[in-house]
């Protein structure tokens, strides 16, 4: 017999073989590997020594086929006694019933990954994407760098391929391994250890159900160490120690079988060396004896096919399950074998009967729109509704178990505490004290050790809760379209462009035209240019070129202003805009005047956390956030629940952090529409039903929360809770008003408060004006002064005049008074009318009563030196008082006593050849 270890060289083995020949051998047996295997089976055949070759591995990782070589002569003298490597074929098997399209392979450093290599071929003709990961020393330290070191997008994006894995390594290094080599002693420390849902597969042997039976194999009796297979010796064994027992077991019945036959041939001595050796006669004889024998030893039935290899190979498949108890354990899910394949089913027979008549106690924390109490009675259970409400109901009407709900203890969701523990939802899945969580939670690698989550049900992502900015009332909103510079530049763009008119007018006076009653002062040249701007005209004359210029741009300025204002003024007035500086995370988290934070503990708190403290995190904003967030251990910024949250938002400055999902419910639904949300757009995460970990309900719970997504339902549930349609803007602080729609008051009280302010004004200046008059009509009138009289007080000075003895004046009737316009041909020269004048220096403007159709000039009746009366056009007939401006109260003598209506009548036309000789006017 030759063993060696797997390390040793090829020669050292083969000159072992030669030595065993010099010495006498009637066959070999060799426990190598596949290397030195083929040295060997060269050296049987040459020696016709028959060859039993028991492959061996390294301890606890599956064989590779050795893929010897075998020829169809008599001259092949080498037997297999381990069965063809079949594990490729069960692992093959086990996929595909479990539907996988994604999984990953972990092995460590003393698995041969050629083992598997026909596996690696069949999967990828068959389109599956399979990842190899070696693991170095521990799988468990491995997984928990990787998920140190990856970022939480690509974790997600890889989650499912690192639930579904296929572990091939030494039983003494993982936690949880698939192998060929794995006694009931590791299958229930793996069971007790790990995590999750486990599937092993491992080749048993037969063993016989008469436990008297057990240690006698033929006319044999084995040790009970060795043919019990709950003793620790017989666990601790390795398959390739049992197929050699059974191949020394085989040998001696061979042997003794010759015995029997009187076929004995003797031992030959052989030698390797030389090159004449004979191979031994009886080589042939010994290999049919041996192939045509049988044992049933340690590894069931022993036997060889034509081929030369053994057929006999079983396979069982087990798999954690949760019993009525909810205690965790092993079973067997099927058996494999080459001949009828997979027996059994590796689906839990609890999900095959539909759960009818299961209870389920289900734990929840309250969280609108997710889990809500919409019943809540004295005496009675609550009653609960939510999206999270409708999907669980959804689940229960078609797999038909019922539930029993309750609200967590501390209503929080669950973190991990200082002794190792957790609280909260996930607390009560972890003391087994609810079989399932359901409400807003979050699936994070985290729980994901703790619990086992169905596939997420509804997208998750990260939002901020901000108020909008109060709608203030705008008196002036009428002057909000332009800029205050804006309305400084133009005012004194009037002030300006007014001067330079005076001064224009100044340097070039423009002559004076017939009609005109102005004069271009500073005063009218600056309500000139006011007028022309709010397009209300002017009323003095500019007729210089360089004026008209002037004007004529500041007309065409005018126009572009006022119908920019206009149209401005309509657009602000339809869409007033109250915008807010943050509309994303990143404004968030780059700002300092609002303070912002979570919910302490916190998947939201956790997440902001890992990442702002990860050194492999490039972007800097979770860094600014948990600078904020953490304040004074994050007892500053951050809150207890997510309702206190909202509450401080809703009436202090603060942006609240939390589920995207939740903020929108709260924003949709508010009374006020004093609430928007921002947040990431990316749902990296999503909500999940947490289960016990090794729950048989994932997987159910999972393939019908696929149909409700595949067939639309679960949408129908979403648009439930989140109308598209809903009252209030989610997503920005704009507030708008519909096109079209009527202004209110609010919008011109501005408008208002320029037009009281205008009539305040001019009341006030009419009220000083009339003190002023009053005040300066009480003094001693000088030359200069003009004051206007009313007529009916000149009638009665005249009337007074009358009365007196002295007067050389009649009292008038009233009856008819005429007034004629004196020939202008007839008056007297400038001396003669000073001659006649009562009263010097009278300044009295008047209208000639010419025809229309005479142009005449204002002239001045005056006795030193005369202006120009103003001339217009005069009806026909005009009667009532008349009102004469008169100098210091100075009139002409007149017959008039009494007031009258005075007709008058124009004077037939004359050819008036009127120039600018100002000693030329009217007289009454």
């Amino acid at each position: 017999m030759c063993t060696e270890p797997l390390s040793l060289p090829i020669s050292l083995c083969f000159l072992t073989a030669c030595d065993l020949m010099n010495q006498g051998i009637l066959a070999l047996v060799s426990s190598i590997g596949c290397t030195s295997a083929g040295s060997l089976q060269s050296l049987a055949d040459a020696m016709h020594i028959p060859h039993l070759f028991i492959q061996r591995s390294t301890a606890g990782t599956p064989r590779s086929g050795c893929g010897l070589t075998r020829s169809n002569r008599n001259d092949d003298y080498t037997l297999s006694v381990r069965p063809p490597v079949y594990l490729n074929d069960v692992i093959l098997r086990v996929v595909t019933e479990y539907a996988w399209q994604k999984f990953i392979i972990f092995y460590d450093n003393d698995y041969d990954i050629r083992g598997i290599q026909e596996f690696l071929d069949k999967v990828s003709q068959q389109g599956m994407d399979v990842a190899l990961q070696k693991v170095e020393n521990n799988i468990n330290k491995m997984i928990t760098g990787l998920f140190a070191t990856m970022r939480i997008e690509e974790l997600n994006r890889y989650r499912d391929t690192l639930r579904r894995a296929i572990l091939i390594m030494n039983p003494s290094t993982a936690k949880s391994f698939l192998t060929e080599e794995i006694n009931d002693v590791d299958v229930q420390e793996l069971v007790r250890r790990s995590i999750g849902r486990l599937t092993i597969i491992r080749q048993t042997f037969p063993v016989p159900q008469n436990i008297s039976q057990r240690c006698f194999r033929g006319n044999h009796r084995i040790s009970s160490s060795l043919c019990d297979p709950k003793d620790p010796f017989s666990q601790s064994m390795e398959i390739t120690n049992l197929y050699i027992y059974d191949t020394v077991l085989l040998l001696a019945n061979a042997f003794h079988k010759k015995l029997e036959d009187r076929k004995w041939h003797s031992m030959a001595s052989l030698t390797c060396i030389r090159k004449n050796s004979k191979p031994w006669q009886g080589g042939r004889s010994m290999l049919e004896t041996i192939k045509k024998g049988g044992v049933n030893g340690l590894t069931g039935e022993l036997e060889f096919a034509e081929n030369g290899g053994n057929p006999n190979v079983h396979f069982e498949i087990l798999g954690t399950n949760y019993g009525e108890d909810l205690g965790r354990g092993i079973r067997k899910l099927g058996c494999w074998n080459p001949v009828t394949g997979l027996n059994g089913s590796l689906t839990d027979r609890k999900l095959e009967n539909n759960m009818r008549g299961v209870v389920l106690r289900v734990v929840t924390v309250l969280e609108e729109p997710f889990v809500m109490v919409s019943e809540n009675v004295l005496g009675k259970p609550k009653k609960y509704q939510g999206f999270s409400i409708d999907v669980l109901e959804a689940l229960a009407t078609y797999l038909g178990f019922k539930y029993e709900i309750y609200v967590a203890p501390d209503h929080k969701y669950g973190s991990p505490q200082e002794d190792g523990s957790w609280n909260g939802l996930i607390g009560e899945l972890v003391f087994k004290r609810a079989d399932i969580g359901i409400s807003a939670l979050t699936i994070t690698p985290d729980r994901e050790n703790v619990v086992d989550f169905t596939t997420r049900y509804m997208d998750y992502s990260v939002g901020v809760l901000l108020r909008k900015a109060e709608k203030t009332v705008d008196m002036f909103a009428c002057l909000a379209p332009f800029d205050l510079s804006l309305w400084a530049c133009i005012a004194g763009t009037v002030l300006l462009v007014g001067l330079l008119v005076y001064l224009l007018n100044w340097l070039n006076p423009p002559r004076l035209q017939m009609g005109s009653m102005t004069s271009t002062t500073l005063y009218n040249s600056m309500w000139f240019v006011y007028g022309s701007f709010v397009q209300q005209g002017g009323e003095v004359p500019y007729t210089t070129l360089a004026t008209r210029l002037m004007m004529g741009a500041w007309w065409l300025f005018a126009l572009i202003v006022i119908s920019s204002y206009t149209a401005n003024l309509a657009a602000f007035l339809t869409i007033t805009r109250i915008e807010n500086s943050i509309q994303s995370l990143q404004d968030l988290s780059r700002q300092t005047d609002i303070p912002y934070g979570t919910v302490l503990d916190s998947a939201v708190y956790e997440h902001v956390r890992v990442k702002g403290m990860n050194p492999f995190e490039r972007d800097s904003m979770y860094s600014q956030m948990w600078r904020m967030i953490n304040r004074s251990n994050g007892s500053e910024n951050n809150v207890l629940e997510s309702t206190a949250g909202i509450q401080k938002v809703k009436y202090g400055n603060y942006a609240f952090v939390w589920d995207a999902a939740v903020l929108e419910y709260v924003a949709i639904n508010d009374a006020e529409c004093s609430f928007y949300t921002v947040g990431n757009t990316v749902a990296d995460r999503g909500y999940g039903i947490a289960l016990q970990h090794g729950s048989p309900y994932r997987d159910v719970f999972s393939q019908r929360i696929l149909e409700l997504q595949q067939n639309g339902d679960m949408d129908v549930l979403k648009h439930k809770w989140w109308p598209k349609n809903g009252q209030c803007d989610l997503y920005s602080s704009v507030d708008t008003k519909q096109k079209g729609g009527a202004l209110d008051i609010k919008s011109f009280a501005g408008v208002f408060c320029i037009l009281a302010a205008g009539i305040v004004l001019s009341c006030f200046i009419a009220m000083l004006e009339t003190w002023w008059n009053k005040r300066k009509g009480s003094r001693v009138p000088s030359k200069e002064d003009d004051k206007e009289i009313d007529l009916e007080h000149l009638h009665r000075r005249v009337n007074s005049l009358c009365t007196d003895d002295d007067s050389p004046h009649k009292q008038f009737s009233t009856s008819s008074i005429d007034l004629t316009p004196l020939d202008i041909d007839t008056l007297p020269t400038r001396q003669a009318l000073e001659q006649i004048s009562d009263f010097r220096n009278t300044h009295i403007t008047t209208t000639t009563f010419i025809p229309e159709q005479i142009q005449t000039l204002s002239r001045t009746l005056s006795a030193k030196a005369a202006s120009g009366f103003s001339f217009g056009s005069v009806p026909e007939h005009r009667t009532g008082p008349f009102r004469h401006r008169a100098p210091n109260g100075g009139f002409f003598r007149s017959p008039i006593k009494t007031m009258s209506s005075i007709p008058y009548q124009p004077t037939p036309t004359l050819g008036l050849n009127i120039g600018s000789d100002p000693d030329r006017g009217t007289s009454i």
